[in-house]
């Protein structure tokens, strides 16, 4: 049974006679979060036979939902190969009412979406690395991912979120499937994301970050750095050892921005090895003559990690160093962490 998730709107087009039909059958999916083809009522039989003969819209099961107090919701997904990895729904700002009661702003929802089940990349301070690596996810299981959380959540379909691919797995070593996921999510007929509303986070594999800027799609970029140096960044993430940060920092230089964004640079605070005021003055030269913004992040330790959570006073000394200086820098305020939501947490939870 094929995932009807990894289909395009041209390849949908291109199975359905007449073609119109594949207009409707994402209306279905995309709009009205429907998984029964049965239930796809203004299709002729015949075309609903086809499609439940053909197709699953209903690949990935939830296998457990661990909700914060903060409103942070992490999903584990089943796969149909019996595997399992993780999202989560961050919930940016809450509903504001007037004072007669009346809505005066929405909730404004991010979902952090994996790309692989496990990683290959191995950074020493994250959980996902320690389940190794298992396969990619087809585009159809990026894209799910956003239809299943939109549908559990009940988030109307004109409701825009944020998509931020910072779940499990390393989005660049997943490209093909990456880019057809982002085509998708952004149609218009679809779910109608706009790629500006879609950040790709990478550790920094810097042959395709020029590929993805060549094809210039309008999505955001973020760079998970961590390090300003080759020495400490090897030690952190030893995926530097290949492509090292001036390689990185050289195919940012020359990625496409919009005129009103910023390359977002993640840089994972961990005591006493990067969160020192000299280490904000390294990154501050780094950056020089990029159009940045760095989001500072104080590690989330996990069973077995050997690193420490930085004081947040040193933190909010090393932001206001690089804020003083006109280095646009803010502290992530950490969600779920009474859920164990950084990446590969729960999952390794369910393994044990």
């Amino acid at each position: 049974m094929e995932n009807i998730f990894d289909y395009s709107f041209d390849e949908l087009k291109g199975l359905l006679t007449p073609s119109f039909r594949a207009k409707q059958v994402w209306n279905w999916l995309y709009i009205h979060y429907e998984d029964d083809f049965s239930m796809m009522i203004n299709l002729p039989k015949e075309i609903r036979n086809k499609l439940k003969e053909q197709f699953s819209a209903k690949n990935l099961d939830i296998a457990n939902v661990a909700l914060s107090k903060d409103g942070t919701k992490k999903y584990l997904f089943l796969t149909h190969d019996n595997h399992t990895f993780e999202s989560v729904l961050l919930k940016m700002k809450d509903k504001e009412f007037d004072e007669d009661g009346n809505i005066k702003s929405q909730e404004r929802f991010t979902i952090c979406i994996s790309s692989q089940i496990g990683c290959k990349i191995g950074c020493k301070f994250c959980c996902t690395g320690k389940n190794g690596f298992t396969r990619n996810l087809s585009a159809g299981e990026i894209v799910e991912q956003v239809v299943a959380i939109k549908k559990d959540n009940n988030i109307a379909p004109e409701k825009c979120v944020n998509i931020v691919y910072m779940g499990m797995g390393e989005p660049l070593d997943n490209f093909d499937n990456l880019i057809k996921a982002i085509k998708i999510i952004s149609h218009i007929d679809g779910l109608s994301i706009s790629p500006r509303r879609q950040t790709i986070s990478t550790s920094g594999i810097s042959p395709m970050i020029n590929v993805l800027g060549n094809l210039d799609l309008g999505v955001q970029l973020a760079i998970s750095l961590h390090a300003v140096n080759d020495i400490t960044r090897n030690k952190l993430m030893p995926i530097n050892k290949i492509y090292n940060i001036n390689s990185i920092i050289d195919s940012v230089r020359s990625f496409p921005i919009d005129a009103r964004k910023r390359v977002m640079f993640e840089y994972l605070m961990i005591k006493d090895i990067n969160d020192s005021i000299d280490n904000a003055k390294d990154l501050l030269k780094l950056l020089d003559g990029i159009k940045a913004k760095v989001n500072l992040i104080l590690f989330n330790p996990f069973e077995g990690s050997n690193f420490e959570r930085p004081d947040l006073e040193n933190a909010k000394k090393f932001a206001d160093y690089l804020y003083s200086k006109g280095l646009i820098c803010t502290i992530r305020e950490s969600k779920g962490i009474d859920i164990d939501a950084a990446c590969g947490q729960l999952k390794y939870k369910n393994k044990k």
